[in-house]
């Protein structure tokens, strides 16, 4: 008989709140911030893309990150 404890951590997919829909933040209409305009200017360097203006909410920051990431292949 297995007496061990299921640790939802070790799931390959955990049923988490990590990733939200940026939609719904309660903070996505704030400003993006430092880390993500940084990060979003390296994703467009590398797509050979002029970057977007700098006043993206952080959830449009967020939604152009992940778009360019897929595009990237990253």
């Amino acid at each position: 008989m297995d007496n061990s404890l299921h640790n939802p951590k070790l799931d390959e997919h955990p049923a988490s709140n990590v990733e939200k829909d940026p939609e719904t933040w309660v903070s996505g209409d704030d400003p993006m911030t430092g880390a993500q305009a940084s990060y979003l200017t390296t994703l467009c360097e590398q797509a050979k893309i002029d970057p977007p203006s700098a006043d993206l909410s952080k959830a449009e920051a967020s939604v152009q990150i992940d778009e360019l990431k897929h595009k990237l292949g990253l």
